[in-house]
């Protein structure tokens, strides 16, 4: 690799990161003003009441805040007819442990939600070493009505579904975040959610591959990730 980059004097290369960063000074006052955008969307109140099932049993929406005002929300791809949970989900999933007891510092509780049974995602956390709070909603229509989950007949036809209806989705169940605001009086509303590229900062891996000189290296793959293995999977 260093034989093909070019490589220039101690004084150059200066002032090409001065360069550099003036960009990433402007690229960090962009994000900061679309996160003030973010936190200033209207929010949108939840009538339907969900249950899911967890370690303390069944839960409410509310009951997953644990007492908290703030919930965020990782839908964790985990399809009934798989049999391991998704790669790439358990890939960001990889770096929630640390980060939870901060989030709960700041009024924010972290949840993973899939579709399959407790008792598989109980199997497949322990596996995985996981902390963090993993629980199902099986029976519920959660994931149909927070833009996650296609019946087979959609995903044949192609409909623009995911994404807040700009693409297609291939497999019944996709991944996302849902950020849930919770007032004094126990009344539970959406105030943001995203999806696709738009989950790409919960992944501290790829912050970190996107400084290194490779990038995260998948140009020339049949697909993003295709690299990707679950971390217990990778040859020692």
């Amino acid at each position: 690799m260093a034989d093909t980059h070019r490589v220039v004097s101690r004084a150059e290369w200066l002032a090409a990161r001065r360069e550099l960063l003036a960009r990433e000074k402007d690229l960090t006052r962009t994000r900061d003003a679309v996160s003030a955008e973010r936190r200033a969307l209207p929010w949108l109140r939840v009538e339907k009441t969900y249950v899911f099932e967890g370690p303390n049993g069944k839960e409410s929406l509310a009951d997953l805040f644990a007492g908290r005002s703030q919930l965020l929300v990782y839908h964790f791809m985990y399809p009934l007819d798989w049999v391991d949970a998704c790669k790439s989900c358990s890939f960001w999933a990889d770096g929630y442990d640390g980060t939870v007891p901060h989030l709960a510092a700041r009024d924010v509780t972290l949840v993973a939600v899939s579709i399959s049974p407790f008792a598989r995602l109980e199997a497949f956390r322990r596996r995985m070493g996981w902390r963090f709070k993993w629980v199902s909603s099986a029976g519920s229509d959660f994931n149909r009505d927070f833009g996650v989950s296609f019946t087979p007949d959609e995903i044949a036809s192609q409909a623009k579904l995911y994404n807040f209806g700009t693409q297609a989705f291939q497999v019944s169940e996709a991944p996302g975040v849902s950020v849930f605001a919770r007032d004094e009086k126990g009344d539970v509303f959406l105030s943001y959610a995203c999806f696709a590229r738009g989950l790409d900062p919960f992944n501290p891996a790829y912050q970190l591959l996107d400084l290194v000189p490779k990038g995260r290296d998948e140009a020339g793959l049949s697909y993003p990730m295709e690299w990707l293995r679950h971390r217990d999977a990778y040859e020692k």
